[in-house]
């Protein structure tokens, strides 16, 4: 046992870190939790002002914060959002690759264009990004973080969600491809799989899935009933597991898939 107190364990102080996909629901979450642990926060968002008005909360409770627009669709966004962080914070150490899109489509009619666009923001984003701020943490030579935002959806597909389902399961086993290459670089990539979170993007999608003439709370209500623990979740219920994989508590972790879904895949 070392002798840091649990505070220190738990402690960002210090420590850059990128978020894309920050401006709102989970990844608004993780950024103002890694922020309240100590950590200078970087948002990369296809929506400036959200992102924005996230920077805000952050320098409200004392940290520091920038943003920058950029859409995870584009390899080049991807590598400016990650300049852009270690420029400002002098490196990094923290990538949270939570930024995604999911349009319900089904896979037998599904336009090119839609399953492009999911694979890319959701599968290559997460690789263009990562590989960016790899190339920077092996050049500082003090190893880091990456926290891949998969889904329990990579594990149990679901229907209309053929393209979200296939990137989500290619996020966790990049995430433990990356893991194994860059361990010898004290790099550690992990993953999360929410389950049902509670965000505007998942009301969205029970609206889409809620007949003509039902009620959304019917739709909602339905999906609660399958979760054991008979919630939705929290963006925060994520966040915390974010901050736990980003400090030291979790440096013998690497490769691991975290799922926080309330028993749903249980069921």
């Amino acid at each position: 046992m070392n002798n840091q107190t649990l505070t220190e364990v738990f402690s960002l102080n210090g420590r850059s870190a990128l978020v894309t996909g920050g401006g709102t629901g989970i990844g608004k979450s993780i950024a103002l939790r890694l922020a309240e642990a100590g950590a200078s926060i970087t948002i990369a968002d296809v929506n400036l002002e959200i992102a924005l008005q996230t920077v805000a909360e952050i320098h409200n409770i004392g940290s520091k914060a920038q943003a920058i627009q950029a859409d995870a669709d584009s390899p080049d966004d991807a590598r400016k959002a990650a300049k852009v962080a270690i420029r400002a914070f002098k490196g990094i150490d923290i990538l949270v690759n939570n930024a995604a899109v999911y349009p319900p489509s089904q896979l037998v009619d599904m336009p090119r264009d839609t399953w492009d666009k999911v694979l890319n923001t959701n599968l290559r984003g997460v690789f263009t990004t990562s590989q960016a701020v790899a190339q920077q943490m092996i050049k500082q030579g003090q190893g880091g973080k990456i926290i891949n935002i998969a889904s329990v959806e990579g594990l149990h597909p679901a229907p209309f969600l053929g393209h979200y389902d296939a990137s989500k399961a290619g996020v966790i086993m990049l995430t433990k491809s990356m893991a194994l290459e860059w361990a010898p670089h004290g790099i550690l990539v992990n993953a999360i799989a929410p389950g049902g979170i509670d965000t505007p993007g998942l009301s969205d999608l029970l609206g889409f899935f809620t007949p003509p003439d039902g009620n959304i709370d019917d739709t909602r209500r339905y999906h609660v009933s399958r979760t054991p623990l008979g919630r939705m979740g929290t963006p925060d219920d994520i966040a915390k597991v974010a901050v736990f994989l980003a400090s030291s508590a979790a440096d013998y972790m690497t490769g691991s898939l975290v799922v926080v879904d309330g028993g749903f895949l249980l069921s």
